[in-house]
């Protein structure tokens, strides 16, 4: 194959990127919060004008509300690093709706990624042409997916395979039904969590998925998850690292007259980097970015183009002390993947500990306790929104600062029909 282009353009930083420390507070780090900090990293005008909402005491908490201009501001913002439409793949798993699925059509995207079979349903019931299963299918879901090919013929499936047996039982189930399943190999890239490590292994299986009936193997799935670097130089680094590896597997295939159609590469910390890269069949697979959140935001300065479009509606219903405040933003309704200390940002409180977060209440402490009252209503943002998407069977939807309607979070169920 020709020579990969690793021409960047240029970063905003040349060096590696340092925590923000505001008033002896450091945001990355501390589990005391604060509004300052906040403010540096996402933006003063964020906090005064983004969120407001008209008429919030009739609705309901705790509840998640998307604000759809930001939502459209997000999407063109990663057509833009990618100079346009036809390099972007995007993870449907953050949000898990038909609505914002149809944004991203209306701006030119015809590719989408998933995890879920009930994802991928859903976006071939949106009429999304191409979609790209990217999770290792196995037992009754290997006929499920054939059964989903079959029930949306116009929309274009693929999937993962990293083991020759899922190879051996994909190719028997479609040769059985009559079908064609087109596969790309996982490439295991230092996640270690699926996949399998670019070198003569990952050629045979590659080799082998070329051969099989029933299967068109049709490229790589190259996706660096573990790569969180803060700094853009530091993330650069690590993708040139892990991609020569793949790119030397690559040209050994195609000597070999493999066809290597495309290679769907990173997630959203390396989106920048991907982004800006130039090599045939290259797609660009964030999820995040969408929505956007605290856990990415705060870490990655360089992610300035995207801002936080879920924001969580929370009521103060207990004082037990005088310094704490207990809120309705339990762990079903805010995810609790991150640390205790960055699972959920209130917005308009100077400083802040949360202290407690069970299933139905987040006990924080602050020192401004003493201006809230129960039933009083405060603004949280998610430290991590994928997962906190999924809580919620419906969002409420924000347009020019006021509720519009209500989404559906449509695959946050595991079958819809198939």
């Amino acid at each position: 194959m020709n020579p990969v282009s690793f021409t960047f353009r240029e970063s905003a930083g040349t060096a590696k990127s340092k925590r923000t420390v505001v008033r002896n507070a450091t945001f990355i780090s501390s589990h005391h919060l604060t509004c300052a900090t906040f403010n540096t990293v996402f933006g003063l005008r964020m906090m005064n004008e983004l969120y407001r909402v008209q008429g919030v005491e009739s609705l309901y908490s705790p509840s998640l509300l998307l604000f759809k201009d930001l939502i459209r501001q997000n999407i063109a913002s990663a057509v833009k690093m990618t100079g346009g439409p036809a390099k972007l793949r995007p993870h449907v798993k953050t949000h898990k709706t038909r609505e914002i699925t149809q944004l991203e059509r209306e701006a030119g995207i015809t590719k989408q990624k998933c995890a879920t079979i009930a994802e991928a349903e859903m976006l071939a019931q949106c009429g999304v042409p191409d979609v790209l299963l990217a999770y290792p299918l196995v037992g009754p879901n290997i006929g499920r997916f054939l059964s989903l090919m079959r029930t949306f013929p116009a929309t274009k499936f693929s999937t993962l395979i990293d083991h020759p047996r899922t190879a051996s039982a994909m190719s028997e189930a479609a040769t059985k039904a009559g079908q064609t399943v087109e596969v790309l190999l996982d490439v295991n890239v230092g996640q270690n969590r699926t996949g399998i490590a670019a070198g003569p292994e990952a050629i045979e299986l590659y080799a082998m998925m070329a051969k099989l009936p029933g299967l068109r193997a049709i490229g790589l799935h190259v996706y660096d998850g573990h790569n969180h670097q803060e700094g853009i130089v530091d993330r650069e680094s690590a993708v040139l690292a892990l991609v020569k590896p793949v790119f030397d597997m690559r040209a050994e295939l195609e000597k070999r007259g493999f066809v290597i159609e495309k290679m769907v590469c990173g997630g959203t910390p390396t989106f920048p980097v991907w982004a800006k890269m130039d090599f045939p069949g290259l797609e660009c697979s964030p999820g995040t970015f969408v929505l956007h959140d605290t856990g990415y935001g705060h870490k990655f300065t360089d992610m300035s183009g995207f801002t936080p479009a879920a924001v969580l509606l929370t009521r103060v219903v207990s004082k037990p002390l005088p310094n704490r405040l207990t809120l309705d933003l339990g762990n079903k309704a805010v995810a609790a993947d991150p640390p205790l200390a960055k699972r959920a940002f209130i917005l308009g409180i100077s400083e802040f500990q949360i202290v407690v977060h069970n299933e139905e209440h987040l006990v924080i402490e602050t020192p401004d306790a003493s201006k809230y009252e129960p039933g009083d209503h405060l603004f949280a943002l998610p430290g991590h929104v994928c997962p906190t998407c999924a809580l919620h069977r419906e969002v409420y939807v924000v347009e020019g600062g006021r509720v519009v309607g209500t989404w559906t979070v449509a695959s946050r169920d595991r079958v819809l029909s198939v």
